[in-house]
């Protein structure tokens, strides 16, 4: 599963991140790495961009970048 297929309000993990090495190192800037727990919590009316909650911190992703991040579900 990835990034963009996600539900919001239910809590996942980064599996593995496929982008290439600018967005990369963004996501890693970030924080976002292998293990990090994710939650979608906001689309934007086009739903091109979805905000998630990363490390208590909202950040905006853009469906084309989230499609190279690879998730899991975590059970509650």
């Amino acid at each position: 599963m990835y990034l963009n297929d996600i539900v919001k309000y239910k809590k996942y993990k980064v599996i593995n991140i496929n982008a290439d090495e600018i967005i990369k190192r963004r996501l890693f800037d970030i924080g976002l790495i292998k293990g990090t727990k994710i939650e979608l919590l906001y689309e934007s009316p086009s739903k091109n961009i979805k905000a998630y909650l990363i490390r208590d911190s909202i950040i905006a992703i853009r469906n084309k970048d989230a499609k190279s991040i690879e998730v899991g579900a975590i059970d509650d």
